[in-house]
């Protein structure tokens, strides 16, 4: 068990500060007690950028319990403002660690929500095979839509429920996946949520991640960036910039201070 250091707060997120085996502590001590609606959630300059403009995806990574700084751009941005936080949290390094964690405590029960039906599928034969200890539940592809029906999320609910699991993955992509945990967690029987987006192609195989070369410099994004730039200009090209903007901005606000 690691020392539970407090969040820092960038440009008005309270963002995890304790590194990865902190926050699978959390996570861990979050599921033994057996409360509902606990939930994970991932920080990037992009994200925070997003979540500027659209008040519900604000106010869900505002209340995640765990906001982990998946991004090299928020390990810079404490950096600029000298705050304690050092450590990049990626969602795959918290998803393979919490479930290697679980697996030596015995197992639990997964439920995945998201993406397709190819890939949870391949992600149930990977977990089965690294990870017997850990059951898969259930899984379900949802509707490929910005907003769900009343009467689809309520199915979407209850099949997730009628599978009782212990923790349920949720990847749907940024703000979709944050946004939809946020309004249903009080309606899940589930003790811990995890909102963790491209983690389901990764883990799958249906995507590479940028090798650690590239992770270590913290240029993680930039491969991507090559391959799908239709995709991730936006989030590359503009967010990072205006988030780098504010970053300078609260630095002298506090130098001026």
């Amino acid at each position: 068990m690691t020392e539970t250091m407090e969040p820092v707060d960038i440009l008005g997120f309270r963002i995890s500060s304790g590194g990865l085996e902190s926050d699978v502590d959390s996570a861990l001590y979050a599921i033994s007690l057996a409360k509902k609606g606990c939930y994970m959630a991932c920080a990037n300059p992009h994200s925070l950028v997003l979540a500027r403009r659209d008040y519900l995806f604000r106010i869900a990574l505002q209340e995640a319990n765990i906001l982990v700084p998946d991004g090299a751009g928020i390990i810079l941005a404490a950096k600029i403002l000298n705050l304690p936080l050092k450590e990049r949290v990626a969602g795959p390094e918290f998803f393979h660690d919490l479930t290697q964690r679980l697996a030596k405590k015995g197992g639990s029960r997964y439920f995945f929500l998201g993406s397709t039906d190819h890939v949870l599928n391949l992600i149930a034969q990977r977990l089965n095979s690294e990870f017997p200890e850990i059951t898969v539940c259930g899984t379900l592809s949802p509707p490929f839509k910005p907003v769900f029906s009343p009467e689809e999320n309520a199915a979407i609910v209850s099949a997730i429920n009628a599978a009782n699991p212990d923790v349920l993955w949720v990847g749907m992509t940024a703000p979709k996946q944050e946004k939809w945990i946020y309004q249903n967690r009080g309606h899940l029987k589930v003790t811990f949520i995890g909102a963790i987006g491209a983690v389901f192609d990764f883990y799958a195989g249906t995507k590479k991640r940028s090798s650690t070369f590239w992770q270590r410099l913290g240029l993680e994004w930039l491969p991507r960036f090559l391959n799908e730039p239709a995709r991730l200009w936006e989030r590359n090209l503009k967010s990072a910039p205006i988030f780098v903007g504010w970053v300078l901005k609260e630095k002298i606000r506090q130098m001026v201070g």
